[in-house]
């Protein structure tokens, strides 16, 4: 099964996708794609751990190539973020079509998986017209995001801490 989460900054996200991940399979993994460049990035990787404190997650830090990772069969996956994934893949490994590429690598954790929770973020909603290359950003991470959202299974959008279903049904965990 494959979930994705959605919503703005700071709505609660990462909350909901540990919930569902940890309602299952004890086999957890975290992939954190959040390269730890800057103050900001080192908060919020502290807080993402200190949240995951006492769920028995198996993190790996894997910024691009995630369809590399040898996982057992049939784990719980947990996916954050498609945003930062994204950026890794356009601008540290130079990959000129990363929405393609990520979303390969997805299929295959998805085979590999019983269920897969990937938290992205929503961009381009500001109607602000930033420089080319940011702007090339926001384009293929829409893309992205279309395009997961076509695949998943289940697609929910974090408001203000409550999931609110787009596609699918919610997670009895999250009643």
């Amino acid at each position: 099964m494959f979930i994705l989460i959605s919503g703005g900054c700071k709505n609660g996200k990462s909350a909901i996708a540990e919930k569902i991940i940890c309602s299952g399979n004890p086999g957890r993994f975290y992939i954190a794609t959040m390269q730890p460049f800057g103050n900001e990035a080192e908060i919020a990787i502290k807080r993402h751990r200190e949240m995951r404190a006492g769920t028995h997650f198996k993190t790996i830090e894997k910024y691009t190539d995630i369809g590399e990772i040898d996982l057992p069969d049939k784990c719980s996956v947990l996916l954050e973020c498609i945003g930062n994934l994204c950026a890794n893949e356009m601008f540290s490994a130079g990959c000129s079509s990363p929405d393609e590429k990520i979303l390969r690598d997805i299929k295959k954790l998805t085979e590999k998986t019983e269920i897969l929770v990937a938290v992205t973020s929503q961009v381009g909603g500001d109607g602000i017209i930033y420089p080319k290359e940011t702007m090339k950003y926001v384009e293929s991470l829409g893309r992205l995001n279309s395009a997961l959202a076509n695949t998943a299974d289940i697609v929910i959008e974090a408001v203000f801490g409550i999931p609110v279903i787009l596609k699918g049904e919610l997670p009895e965990c999250l009643y």
